[in-house]
């Protein structure tokens, strides 16, 4: 679960590669009246959540898998990509995503790129298509279609607390949730080591 100009996962998430209640508990038909009075989705999770995904893999072998979690309360999110050393933190209230290397024990921190966050409990800003409601990972979600700047039309399935859970462009799925857990996560989650020696970002 990263960050699109229009459409935009929380933090750097999906498709680093890439990026977070109640959501959908009571079923899609009883909010689908509340969700069609909004402009767009909401993008960024309003609650704690471990997330994981899976997408296509670029070589076209097995799917590739990475975890997402998310604390809302201090707008951290972590990115642990499958059977690598490394993942990521992505910190909005001091707007910088560090990678965290723990083979070699060190870190390096850099400003997020990409736009601003949208904050949680906000309709992101774009024009959006309400495409309807659909289930991914246990989750009813609404489909939500935008064109990003380069012309290019994407679609993302949001829960109504700010978590995606599919997206795709033009037509093919590029991220999709396995598994959706909401519940607190712990400030140790996102913790950077200490003792890590800080290096320059790669170019």
């Amino acid at each position: 679960m990263r960050n699109h100009k229009k459409l935009r996962p929380a933090g750097t998430i999906l498709l680093a590669g890439l990026w977070c209640g109640t959501g959908f508990t009571i079923g899609a038909r009883a909010d689908e009246t509340a969700a069609a009075a909004l402009s767009g989705p909401y993008v960024t999770p309003s609650v704690d959540v471990d997330v994981q995904y899976e997408m296509p893999s670029p070589d076209g072998g097995s799917p590739v898998h990475q975890e997402m979690r998310w604390q809302v309360v201090s707008l951290r999110q972590r990115v642990d990509p499958e059977n690598s050393v490394i993942y990521m933190i992505t910190s909005w209230q001091d707007h910088t995503l560090t990678v965290v290397d723990t083979l070699k024990h060190r870190i390096s921190r850099m400003p997020v790129p990409g736009a601003a966050l949208t904050p949680p409990g906000k309709v992101a800003p774009g024009p959006f298509q309400r495409l309807g409601t659909d289930f991914v990972a246990g989750q009813y979600c609404v489909n939500w279609r935008t064109t990003d700047q380069d012309g290019r039309q994407s679609d993302a399935c949001y829960t109504d607390d700010g978590i995606m859970v599919r997206a795709t462009q033009q037509g093919r799925v590029m991220v999709r949730a396995v598994s959706v857990t909401r519940g607190p996560q712990s400030d140790a989650v996102f913790a950077v080591p200490a003792d890590y020696a800080a290096v320059a970002p790669a170019h």
